[in-house]
């Protein structure tokens, strides 16, 4: 019999100032993956939705594209719409011109 995985916990209270939250867009993709969908992607899965927030701000002021896809041809906001606890992310970039 194998043993089970432990879900990872997620951190409560970590602090995401201006700079932890810019720092996300230094974060370089792997191999044949858009820069701008792996930063989202980082961000998303590594930020409370208020953090996310203000990111996708950093990331338009930036120049990034919101619109960038992944290998499969997806969007991040397409993905997000798979989870069924990310309304708050998806709003945001709505808010943002996500399609």
């Amino acid at each position: 019999m194998t043993a089970q995985r432990k879900d990872k916990k997620k951190v409560i209270g970590e602090v995401f100032d201006d700079a932890r939250i810019q720092s996300f867009l230094q974060f370089q993709p792997p191999e044949g993956v858009d820069a701008d969908y792996h930063v989202l992607e980082k961000a998303y899965r590594g930020m409370t939705a208020e953090s996310f927030a203000t990111f996708i701000k950093f990331f338009l002021e930036a120049g990034r594209d919101i619109n960038a896809t992944n290998p499969q041809g997806r969007t991040m906001l397409a993905e997000m719409k798979t989870h069924r606890l990310a309304e708050e992310y998806i709003e945001a970039m709505e808010r943002n011109g996500a399609r």
